[in-house]
């Protein structure tokens, strides 16, 4: 095995201890020292592959929005073609998803605005580029941004143990998200006006 092959397995090993510790200690629990202890990799190789703890974060931010674009790739590739708004039906599929892995995106994202706010600012040319993609696709952009940030509430209360709703609820929840067919022709009906009663 090569230095480089070497190189890759120790980093992903120590993002994924770095999930571990994040989800079972919290952000104050993530030190070099417990990422070694979890990650069986010693201290100075750590700090080879990472640096600082904002290295670690960053590289635990990047993992996630990696693995998060292949959960939205596979998806366009399998039903994008049947959607009107195939972005829009890709990241309520790829928030669906944040809430099944057990180390979640949450949990580096609470870890960044905590130790590094600016961290969040790579994040946001992403962000701006999905904000356009629904626009252009978008017939109703109001209720495509709704359903949209209603996907992500939906998925960061669960994620942060806020939720009310159950699993089958929230799924149900999800499954209408998604239905197209039940998002059209949403009008709102005109108001009434009020009749006085004398």
């Amino acid at each position: 095995m090569d230095n480089q092959t070497r190189s890759e397995i120790s980093r992903r090993r120590a993002i994924e201890a770095a999930f571990t510790i994040l989800t079972r200690d919290g952000v104050g629990g993530l030190t070099f020292d417990s990422l070694a202890r979890e990650s069986g990799i010693s201290k100075g190789g750590l700090l080879h592959q990472f640096r600082t703890k904002h290295g670690v974060l960053s590289a635990l931010l990047d993992f996630q929005r990696q693995q998060f674009e292949q959960i939205g790739r596979d998806y366009m590739a399998k039903e994008g073609a049947s959607k009107a708004e195939p972005n829009l039906a890709a990241q309520i599929a790829i928030y669906r998803e944040s809430v099944n892995q057990p180390h979640s995106v949450a949990r580096a994202i609470l870890a960044a605005i905590i130790e590094s706010p600016a961290l969040l600012d790579d994040m946001k040319p992403t962000d701006a580029a999905k904000m356009k993609a629904l626009q252009d696709e978008a017939t109703d952009l109001d209720l495509s941004l709704l359903r949209y940030f209603a996907a992500s509430g939906l998925a960061f209360h669960f994620l942060l143990g806020l939720s009310p709703v159950s699993n089958s609820a929230r799924n149900r929840l999800f499954d209408r998200l998604l239905d197209e067919e039940r998002w059209q022709g949403q009008t709102v009906p005109p108001k009434r006006s009020r009749q006085s009663a004398g």
